[in-house]
C-alpha cells in the first residue's frame, strides 16, 4: 500500500486560537486520524493515533479538550444501509436496525448522508461512548464528506471511486449525477481488493475496459495492489480533488476522506 501519509504542524498552529479552528477526527475501529484547520487551510493533522486517547487523553490532551469553533466526527459503520428521504419515517429506524443484525455491542444511527439519501448504520458502542463528550449531533457517518466531494465534482457515469484503507475499501458509483451505489468492503490482500471491486462493477453492469477506477486513500499507482487491480483495470487514476488548502508535502488523495469531513454539517442523531 501507500507510503504513510506525513504528519503535518504548521508553524502557526496554536491551540490558544482554537477558538476560531475546526477539529475534524475520522474515527476507526482501533484508532482515529485527525485534522485541524482554519479558513479552509490545514494547519496540523495525524493519522493511526491510539484510539485510547479519545478515552484517556495524555499525548493529544490538550489537544482534544480545546474550545473550537466547531468539531466534526466522522464514525464508521460495521453495516449500513441507505433509504430515500422521501420513504423514509423515524419510527422505521427499529424495523431497519433488526435487518442490520445489532449485537448489544453496537448503536445505530441514522444521518442525513445527502439531498437524497438517510444512512442508517451500525457502529460499536464503544466508538460512540468516545466521541460523547464531542456531543452526538456532531457526528456524521466516515464517508459523508467523502462522497459529498466526488458528488460536488459532477461525476462521470464512467468512473468507479475506491477509498482505500488500512484493512477496507470503500465503493462508490454515481450514475447522472445521483448516488446509485456505496458500500464497504474488508480486504486483506490485493486478490480481496480485486474480488470486491469486480464484485460492485459487475453488479453496476461496468465493462472494465470501459471504466476508471479513481482512487485515493492510503494508496500509490506503483503499489503491488494497484498493480494487480491493473491487470483487470486498464484506466487507473489518482483522485485530483482537494477540497482544503495543503502543503506541497502532503498527497491532497490520500487526506481526502478527512479533509472532506470539513464539507459536513453537524447531523442531528435520529
Amino acid at each position: 500500500m501507500g507510503d504513510q501519509i506525513n504528519n503535518y504542524i504548521e508553524n502557526s498552529f496554536n491551540l490558544h486560537q482554537a477558538y476560531s479552528y475546526i477539529l475534524l477526527l475520522q474515527v476507526e475501529a482501533s484508532s482515529f486520524n485527525y485534522a485541524v484547520i482554519s479558513n479552509n487551510r490545514l494547519l496540523a493533522s495525524e493519522q493511526n493515533c491510539d484510539l485510547q486517547e479519545l478515552f484517556h487523553p495524555e499525548k493529544f490532551g490538550d489537544l482534544l479538550t480545546a474550545k473550537y469553533k466547531k468539531v466534526i466526527v466522522g464514525l464508521p459503520g460495521n453495516a449500513l444501509t441507505l433509504v430515500p428521504k422521501s420513504l423514509f419515517k423515524e419510527d422505521h429506524v427499529a424495523g431497519i436496525a433488526r435487518l442490520l443484525d445489532v449485537k448489544e455491542t453496537e448503536k445505530v444511527l441514522a444521518q442525513t448522508l445527502d439531498d437524497q439519501n438517510i444512512i442508517i448504520y451500525k457502529t460499536n458502542s464503544e466508538l460512540v461512548s468516545a466521541v460523547e463528550k464531542f456531543d452526538l449531533k456532531n457526528t456524521v457517518y466516515t464517508a459523508s464528506g467523502w462522497i459529498t466531494a466526488i458528488a460536488e465534482s459532477y461525476p462521470s457515469d464512467s468512473n468507479l471511486y475506491l477509498e482505500i484503507g488500512k484493512d477496507t475499501v470503500q465503493l462508490l458509483y454515481f450514475s447522472s449525477n445521483k448516488l446509485r451505489f456505496y458500500n464497504t468492503f474488508e480486504f486483506k490482500s490485493a486478490d480481496d481488493l480485486v474480488y470486491f471491486t469486480a464484485l460492485v462493477a459487475d453488479e453496476l453492469q461496468l465493462i472494465p475496459e470501459q471504466t476508471t477506477l479513481i482512487l485515493s486513500g492510503d494508496v500509490n499507482l506503483d503499489d503491488s495492489y494497484i498493480k494487480k487491480l491493473a491487470d483487470f483495470y486498464p484506466n487507473i487514476e489518482i483522485n485530483s480533488i482537494s477540497v482544503l488548502e495543503l502543503p506541497a508535502q502532503i498527497d491532497a488523495h490520500k487526506l481526502l476522506a478527512l479533509a472532506s469531513l470539513s464539507l459536513c454539517e453537524s447531523s442531528v442523531v435520529l
